[in-house]
């Protein structure tokens, strides 16, 4: 659902892209339909395109605020992804005055490079790169400026966007001339290339860790104990008792550390220690951590969880 076009000339580049977003939910069959229809050019407009969802019974969430081309010093970016259940697949061009290179990612490792000196290249659906080639080929001027080729740039995305909702009116666009010659330009794309992706795999394995550690709160925290035994006094100072934890019971604390096992003690707080014995039993009771005896409530400072 993109369109990127991409010129790279002697005297400097020109990088435009859509913003457009759009996320289908709904049956699995029905979404590949929908976008099917919607890549084909069968769907003319937003419009349409709203109405085709609603009568196959998909939910579409679309916006315009996504970053598909950015500038790095010198160096144009473009890149258009696709999502899969298990990975994502990026396709990135680089450009800079004499130079560009292609490359495709899975995942973060680099499964394809292509490079090349000057060229315009189009990153798109297939009824977006047809339309914009088109275009490109009845309009292009060989000698024409950078300033001139981004306001032709300009219009292939505002008449694209009238023809198909793939891409909206909305748009990043960025003109680049620094003085460089061919060799010079892909050992800086190179360089930044590699940077790029090490970037890519460090911002990946961060993402990893977290999920994991999410996946692991979400665990621990289906064992917490709401409702039960939790262990017995057996020793008071003040508004201080220590107790001795169950045999199904442990504690962690808020970054889900062991701090006591079933049979080992823990501190808490009775809100009045003045009818506290001795083997009293504390519990969860609706939610309420208190002593069986008297409903005398306690708090602590840990999480009591059920054991595996």
């Amino acid at each position: 659902m993109s369109l990127i076009i991409a010129y790279i000339g002697t005297k400097g580049c020109v990088f435009i892209g859509d913003k457009r977003r759009i996320g289908y939910f709904g049956d699995k069959s029905k979404r590949e339909e929908l976008e099917d229809e919607l890549y084909s050019g069968q769907i003319t407009s937003d419009k349409e395109l709203t109405q085709r969802a609603k009568e196959l019974g998909i939910t579409l969430k679309i916006t315009d605020d996504a970053t598909k081309v950015r500038s790095i010093g010198n160096i144009l970016v473009g890149e258009v992804s696709t999502k899969s259940p298990f990975e994502t697949k990026r396709r990135r061009i680089y450009g800079i005055t004499n130079g560009y290179q292609i490359i495709e990612i899975l995942g973060s490792d680099i499964s394809k490079v292509e490079t090349g000196k000057t060229s315009i290249i189009v990153f798109g659906n297939k009824i977006t790169k047809k339309m914009a080639n088109d275009i490109l080929q009845a309009r292009w001027n060989p000698k024409t400026t950078l300033k001139d080729i981004s306001e032709l740039f300009k219009e292939v995305m505002g008449e694209i966007a009238e023809k198909t909702p793939s891409i909206g009116s909305s748009y990043d666009i960025f003109i680049k001339t620094p003085q460089m010659d061919k060799k010079e330009a892909q050992k800086v794309l190179r360089e930044n290339v590699l940077r790029d992706v090490k970037l890519l795999q460090k911002w990946r394995e961060k993402l990893r860790q977290d999920m994991l550690e999410k996946a692991e709160t979400i665990k621990m925290a289906t064992k917490i104990l709401n409702e039960g035994e939790i262990g017995r006094v057996v020793n008071i100072d003040g508004d201080h008792l220590e107790i001795v934890l169950g045999k199904d019971v442990q504690a962690y604390d808020v970054n889900w550390n062991l701090l006591a096992k079933p049979g080992e003690k823990v501190l808490m707080y009775a809100e009045d220690s003045s009818d506290v014995v001795h083997g009293d039993l504390a519990v969860i009771e609706n939610e309420n951590l208190c002593l069986k005896r008297n409903k005398s409530s306690l708090r602590c400072d840990v999480i009591l969880c059920k054991t595996d």
